[in-house]
């Protein structure tokens, strides 16, 4: 168990309250913590993998079974060549590095968002890490990559259109949306986290998290410790969601 996160879990576990089985972030701020620090961006990009590893370790401790990260979104590639050849560099390395530790530490990995425009070397390595880690169960990971909410429903809405057009489906229902999207199979998360302070969802997970309960913290992806995690946790454990019933 990590070290952070064990006193706020001995908590959580004497308190008895549930708490979130899947939890999505997403993880703002690393440029900023590197601006703040006079270092370039690239530097707080590659913290902020470092936290990710601590992060997805911290998780089956805090009773996450599911994790699912916001890395890059559609909307990345307008940031400058340097950053997004860098950015798709600590992906590549952090998949080859983390192979091993997950595979022994049971950890499933997957991906969501398109692939089409990913190096193709970048791609044999997502398919990779899937096709090992495929039989894992401890925790359930999820990195999204090149994705946004909108091309996301766009790309299953075409989907549900082709099974429609082909027979398969005659009266379309949203389970049948559900099956058409990246996250096909996994539950909706019960908790979305974004860091860094600001206030918004940047298309990240429109119909999965719909009833989602929110949180969002003023600490920087790289400064987010599981002890910060296990402190959300706790704290939204005791809302009530009552999905519209009340």
């Amino acid at each position: 168990m990590s070290a952070d996160a064990a006193p706020v879990l001995a908590s959580l576990s004497a308190a008895g309250a549930p708490r979130a089985r899947h939890v999505a972030i997403i993880m703002d701020g690393n440029g900023r913590w590197a601006t703040e620090r006079s270092w370039p961006r690239l530097v707080g990009h590659r913290r902020g993998a470092e936290r990710v590893k601590q992060i997805v370790r911290a998780c089956p401790d805090l009773g996450v079974n599911w994790l699912t990260l916001y890395a890059f979104s559609t909307e990345n590639w307008k940031r400058s060549t340097e950053e997004v050849l860098g950015l798709m560099g600590i992906f590549a390395r952090y998949i080859q590095r983390e192979a091993a530790a997950m595979s022994a530490e049971g950890v499933r990995m997957r991906f969501i968002g398109g692939r089409e425009r990913l190096d193709p070397k970048l791609q044999a390595l997502m398919a990779g890490i899937e096709a090992r880690t495929a039989a894992n169960t401890r925790l359930n990971l999820t990195v999204a990559i090149n994705y946004g909410g909108r091309d996301e429903l766009t790309r299953a809405a075409a989907r549900l259109a082709s099974r429609i057009a082909q027979g398969e489906i005659t009266a379309p229902s949203e389970a049948d949306l559900a099956d058409c999207l990246d996250t096909a199979g996994q539950p909706d998360p019960d908790l979305v986290i974004r860091t860094s302070g600001e206030h918004r969802t940047s298309n990240f997970l429109p119909f999965q998290a719909a009833y989602s309960e929110y949180e969002f913290t003023p600490v920087l992806w790289p400064d987010f410790s599981p002890a910060h995690l296990a402190e959300i946790l706790d704290r939204t454990s005791q809302r009530q969601r009552r999905f519209g019933a009340a």
